[in-house]
């Protein structure tokens, strides 16, 4: 059973979110919180498995909450997934350099955002397809270059195909680019996050960006 918390200011999107939660057999509302201060105190007591987060929100906004859970030792099984209502919120790249595990359009469908809180909770992470890419070039490129101090860990290899990871491509995607097995890439990816002890294949694309490594 995956424990879903919700923090977002507008009771009809809490209601909304909690309604589809509640109708499927593997997820459970963990709770419900209308600031980020009342979403932190929620989150600290039932620690979910994942958080649908507002980015913009009265009290404490969604990156100062995510600030909070992230430098929580005892929360760090916790995952944050950040909602937005702009598809070039210039908070979003923030969010998932600061840990966040990916963000949602809070207009997506019904089956994408249950999707999503399952993929986060096992591990993975989420960035919107349709707007990823978009994201990633108008932010990414407006960042001055922080190369990761580990990155000469990795092989040739490996930062080639981390290159393409922060297009937003799938494993899927990248393999057909290579023209090699998605495993070999899942592989190299893997591989890739844990010599840059990433989180998550989100902060994964951030350290690639940052680091002057993504493919046109």
């Amino acid at each position: 059973m995956v424990r879903v918390a919700l923090v977002d200011d507008q009771p009809l999107v809490r209601m909304g979110l909690a309604t589809l939660i509640d109708a499927e057999a593997d997820l459970a509302l963990a709770g419900e919180a209308a600031d980020g201060r009342e979403g932190l105190a929620l989150v600290r007591r039932t620690l979910p498995d994942v958080v649908l987060c507002d980015i913009r929100m009265p009290v404490l906004d969604g990156l100062a909450l995510l600030a909070e859970v992230s430098a929580d030792p005892s929360l760090a099984e916790v995952k944050m997934v950040m909602l937005t209502t702009f598809e070039l919120d210039e908070y979003v790249f923030e969010a998932l350099r600061n840990g966040a595990s990916g963000f949602l359009l809070k207009d997506a469908e019904p089956v994408a955002l249950l999707d999503a809180i399952r993929v986060v909770a096992e591990g993975g992470s989420l960035l919107a397809p349709s707007v990823t890419r978009r994201v990633i070039e108008h932010f990414g490129a407006s960042r001055p270059e922080r190369v990761h101090p580990r990155l000469g860990d990795l092989t040739e290899r490996e930062r080639e195909i981390l290159g393409w990871v922060a297009t937003g491509r799938s494993n899927a995607e990248i393999a057909a680019e290579l023209v090699v097995s998605p495993d070999t890439v899942r592989t190299h990816v893997s591989r890739a996050m844990v010599k840059l002890q990433a989180r998550d294949r989100a902060q994964l694309v951030v350290f690639a960006i940052e680091s002057g490594l993504r493919r046109n």
